[in-house]
């Protein structure tokens, strides 16, 4: 990974660490974002519980997860806790590298191509955006999601706008999709009319929203929108509009989300 870090982590931070020694009651790893600094996780903060063979939780050159305890930046001690890192903390730390991986291979192909040092290149980009930004990723994430411009953010403008075009082929829109069945019978004598009316209607409603008649009265309605709210308004007005259409007619519908 490029995003080495100078200095300490602060406590309370999640940090990849790699183990590099087990002995009967503490492990000692290093923290692979942090130019390598070791720390110690005392065996009480393995796991919970009584730990009968501190090998059965961590062995030599194991990836873990670990959280800061306490820092001693004068003796440069740093201790640790594997039993302290919740699901959600983990997944978000996954994440949080999966991310990475995704801006440093961009980078990685914009150096290839123009046949320049990697390193310098993310150096020179997170000079400038980690400033403005959580992580280098962030900042390309900007660029699809937000539509800004690298070289606004202080990135020169060649090295911006031919990063840019890698950016929006690896990193696409993010996307929030909700799935419903609709089902519905009609005993008016004009039924079909009202139902094709009605689903013409929907049609038009939103353009994140679409329809795919499954047969026999059945709807599949599939919401794909950029964002939570944009795709719960479409499926509010769904269903407001099938109430208002529908409920004075001899008609009996139903709307479950998958």
């Amino acid at each position: 990974m490029l995003n080495t870090r100078s200095g300490f982590p602060d406590e309370g931070d999640c940090v990849f660490c790699t183990v590099t020694k087990v002995h009967y009651n503490s492990v000692f790893v290093t923290l692979d974002e942090y130019d390598r600094k070791s720390g110690m996780i005392h065996i009480s903060e393995v796991s919970p519980g009584r730990i009968r063979n501190i090998n059965d939780y961590v062995k030599e050159g194991k990836v873990i997860i670990c959280k800061v305890l306490k820092v001693k930046k004068d003796r440069g001690h740093i201790d640790l806790s594997l039993r302290r890192v919740n699901e959600n903390q983990r997944r978000a730390k996954i994440e949080e590298r999966k991310q990475q991986a995704i801006a440093e291979n961009i980078i990685k192909s914009y150096a290839q191509l123009q046949k320049k040092d990697l390193k310098k290149v993310y150096a020179v980009l997170a000079k400038v955006l980690l400033d403005k930004y959580d992580s280098v990723y962030k900042a390309f994430e900007a660029v699809v999601e937000d539509d800004i411009s690298l070289a606004d953010q202080g990135v020169d403008k060649d090295l911006a706008s031919e990063l840019e075009v890698i950016i929006r082929e690896r990193i696409k829109p993010k996307q929030v999709s909700i799935d419903g069945l609709f089902v519905i019978e009609n005993y008016d004598e004009n039924g079909v009319e009202i139902i094709n009316a009605f689903m013409e209607k929907a049609e038009k409603l939103s353009e994140f929203l679409t329809i795919r008649f499954l047969g026999a009265g059945r709807f599949k309605i599939m919401v794909v929108a950029p964002d939570y709210e944009l795709a719960e308004q479409a499926v509010s007005s769904f269903t407001e509009l099938m109430d208002a259409s529908l409920k004075k007619t001899a008609s009996v519908y139903s709307f479950e989300r998958d």
